[in-house]
């Protein structure tokens, strides 16, 4: 691996996308629960992928991945709720949904690699 920090990786960008859609789609929900628990799922999947790389060690880097995965799959999940409690648009679950596949598939390819 060539990142010297987790800024480096293109998997964390793009969980930091995902957090991002996500704040953003859930500005107006009501519903504190279901907007508490999407959003710390989403904010779990950047922060396990910058916590695990920072011990820089596989085994380590892997466990936090495996939870980081873990909470991409729980994100796509909240997202399937709000769209069908019209929470979130139909293109804000899309993006939502698509992107928090794609990190999971990235991540699974990262701990292959490892």
């Amino acid at each position: 691996m060539t990142a010297h920090s987790f800024e480096d990786l293109i998997i964390w960008k793009k969980s930091k996308d995902l957090t991002s859609m996500v704040y953003l789609a859930c500005r107006e929900c009501k519903d504190f629960k279901f907007k508490d628990q999407i959003q710390s799922a989403a904010i779990s999947v950047m922060n396990n992928i910058a916590e695990g790389f920072e011990r820089q060690g596989k085994k380590e880097f892997q466990r936090f991945l495996y939870i980081s995965k873990g909470s991409a799959g729980e994100v796509r999940s909240m997202a399937y709720m709000g769209k069908e409690l019209n929470y979130m648009s139909e293109i804000e679950y899309d993006s939502i949904h698509n992107l928090s596949t794609e990190i999971s598939k990235m991540i699974a390819g990262l701990i292959r690699s490892l």
